[in-house]
């Protein structure tokens, strides 16, 4: 049609976050930096405190989605998991229930529904396409995803529908661990003080750090960060 424009909307989604990403990031440092009195901010400058990097692994070579799953090229085909915050926030999973083989899945539709606790916790695919092969062996031991989330706890490998256009929506690099930082960030500024629970001898988060920070209500805040609290109220 004449004076038709095509614009990728999935191209422009993606600027925006990466913006408000930085954004959050600045805010939260100035805020920080504001709240300390002069004498302090010397004092702990050449403190030694944990970073994102001790708590949570995010291997290079990965593209990751804003709802913590990940997704690597495998030939014409694309892996599928979720990623090591995921699996720490949620701690020991009881069982997983992947999309069958043959169905379709949306890039940010549901993908696989984790149950902890008789509790589900559903998690939004990276990518769009046709699911080829599920990992069996998590559906028979799901704390193999527990254990090596981006190697043998793998969950699907699909057949993408546009390759191109998947992995321009997700993060990688400097982007992604920009992401994850927000997303500790959040931790850290909402529960202050009882953050420092979650850790063992100081340094590493224990596994299940949603249950440490809200034990009556851990299943709706791994639903925020997973961003599917609101899918859930729509189905």
């Amino acid at each position: 049609m004449t004076g038709f424009r095509y614009e990728d909307i999935f191209a422009t989604k993606h600027l925006e976050y990466l913006v408000v990403i930085v954004f959050l990031i600045l805010l939260i440092l100035f805020w920080r930096l504001l709240q300390k009195p002069a004498g302090k901010i010397l004092e702990t400058a050449g403190a030694s405190t944990p970073s994102s990097a001790q708590w949570f692994y995010f291997p290079e070579g990965f593209y990751y989605h804003q709802g913590h799953s990940w997704a690597i090229p495998q030939g014409s085909l694309i892996k599928v998991g979720i990623d090591d915050f995921a699996q720490k926030m949620i701690g020991r999973i009881d069982t997983v229930d992947i999309t069958p083989v043959g169905s379709s899945i949306e890039q940010g539709g549901i993908g696989w529904r984790l149950t902890v606790d008789s509790k589900n916790i559903d998690m939004l695919s990276p990518i769009m396409g046709e699911v080829v092969k599920i990992n069996k062996k998590v559906l028979e031991n799901s704390e193999i995803i527990n254990q090596d989330p981006y190697g043998e706890g793998w969950l699907m490998i699909v057949k993408p529908h546009n390759r191109d256009v998947n992995f321009k929506n997700l993060l990688t690099g400097k982007s992604a661990k920009a992401c994850m930082e927000v997303s500790i960030d959040i931790l850290i500024e909402g529960k202050g003080s009882n953050f420092g629970l979650m850790y063992q001898d100081g340094a590493a988060p224990v596994s299940g750090i949603a249950r440490t920070l809200s034990p009556e209500n851990w299943d709706s805040l791994v639903k925020n960060f997973f961003l599917t609290e609101e899918e859930q109220e729509m189905l």
